[in-house]
């Protein structure tokens, strides 16, 4: 391993990468997408057939509660063995990929896969660990998930990480070098992905990631991005699948000891100043509830509570009978998301129902509307506050954002051996 890395918590990984599939039909979007449409992962699935895919390797999380699940994830970690056994893989020993991905919206965002010491990260609020969480953790997400990982043979990452790196001296320098670097990919993503290029790093990139990321955690960067010294660096913030790592994180602490591969999980690294990365909101819809009882709720939780946009937290509302917009002057909380899951949590644990974290405006307007639902919009938080809030306040509430449309997440494409 290169020693440059060794005090980072990142490092160059043996990443396994398909030697002949069809690439369009072997990436597929992160599991945690879509939850609440399954005809996406129908026309994903059509789209599929029989061709080597990532989608026989991963468990949409729409299935998480299916009553097959435990046959479905036999079948997947069955397919895993397969294709490890059948040469479907090869193996990039010890590297980082440098990754340019297209958007939807024309934006190309930039990334470095690697590898992360679970060792080096922490979930609990006010840690003080190289890579934390960036939002609310909750623990009983992890169990269903650690089904999936736990005997896994490989894992696939949806793992975003972001780097507070303003100057650009990580990840933006490769982009001028791609004329030079081995291209391992270069292809159309599926449902509107957009498009996808990767490229292996040379030794020289490592030493050149390596350096500039030790110069991120060095205190005088603490002091002219946070205004403070002599405090643990943060070098990671969670971007992106918060319980997909804190699940692999689970499943190492069981392994600690008889299984050395677990103790990593491959990532995708990202800079929270590239320009093609936006914070979307995350909304919420609650099914199986009655509009007629639940509005004078929040008007009892939040007594100062109107109808109509104010000064305060301002919530959109979608629903059979009511759309408009609710505000909650003088919050007690910094973000309106706070605000609304406080309440939602309550609710439901009074009155029964469930909520669903959905990405994107028009579809949760739509899932708001129909009968026994309440589609709930909240506004975006600036990403400018992002890792200031961390380490000023830990952790934000879960689900506060996400990083672009749903279209946009990460899609299935290197691997990893895990056991």
């Amino acid at each position: 391993m290169n020693k440059k890395f060794e005090n980072l918590g990142f490092y160059p990984a043996d990443i396994l990468l398909p030697k002949h599939a069809d690439m369009e039909k072997w990436a597929v979007v992160a599991c945690d997408q879509f939850t609440s449409e399954p005809e996406y992962w129908e026309r994903v699935e059509k789209n599929v057939g029989d061709a080597p895919s990532t989608l026989r390797l991963i468990l949409p999380e729409a299935e998480l509660k299916a009553p097959d699940v435990e046959q479905r994830i036999g079948k997947i970690n069955a397919s895993m063995d397969e294709y490890l056994g059948t040469d479907v893989f090869q193996t990039l020993k010890d590297s980082l990929i440098y990754v340019e991905r297209c958007q939807s919206d024309g934006r190309i965002r930039h990334g470095i896969i690697g590898m992360v010491d679970l060792d080096a990260y922490d979930f609990t609020p006010g840690s003080g660990a190289l890579i934390r969480a960036t939002e609310g953790t909750v623990l009983e997400r992890i169990p269903p998930r650690a089904k999936v990982r736990r005997n896994a043979a490989i894992e696939l990452p949806h793992v975003m990480l972001l780097i507070d790196d303003p100057d650009k001296t990580v990840i933006e320098p490769l982009t001028a070098q791609t004329t030079g670097m081995e291209k391992l990919y270069d292809f159309e993503l599926m449902e509107g992905g957009g498009h996808i290029k990767g490229f292996k790093l040379s030794d020289a990139q490592l030493d050149a990631v390596a350096d500039a990321l030790t110069g991120l955690c060095s205190d005088a960067a603490m002091q002219k991005k946070y205004g403070v010294s002599g405090v643990a660096p943060l070098l990671f913030a969670v971007g992106d699948g918060n319980h997909s790592l804190a699940t692999a994180k689970a499943c190492w602490e069981e392994q600690r000891g008889k299984n050395p591969l677990a103790r990593y999980a491959l990532v995708e690294v990202v800079n929270n100043h590239d320009d093609a990365l936006q914070f979307e909101p995350i909304h919420r819809v609650v099914f199986g509830v009655d509009a007629a009882d639940f509005f004078p709720e929040f008007k009892k939780f939040y007594p100062n509570a109107h109808e109509g946009k104010g000064e305060g937290h301002v919530i959109e509302v979608a629903s059979e009978g009511f759309n408009g917009f609710i505000t909650v002057p003088d919050p007690k909380v910094q973000l309106a998301v706070g605000t609304l899951q406080a309440f939602i949590d309550e609710y439901l644990k009074k009155h029964g129902g469930e909520v669903d974290y959905i990405h994107g405006d028009d579809v949760t307007r739509e899932l708001g509307r129909k009968p026994g639902n309440i589609g709930l919009l909240l506004p975006a938080m600036g990403k400018e506050q992002l890792f200031k809030t961390v380490m000023a306040d830990g952790v934000l509430p879960r689900k506060t954002f996400s990083m672009g449309h749903a279209q946009d997440k990460r899609y299935y494409i290197e691997a990893r051996k895990i056991r």
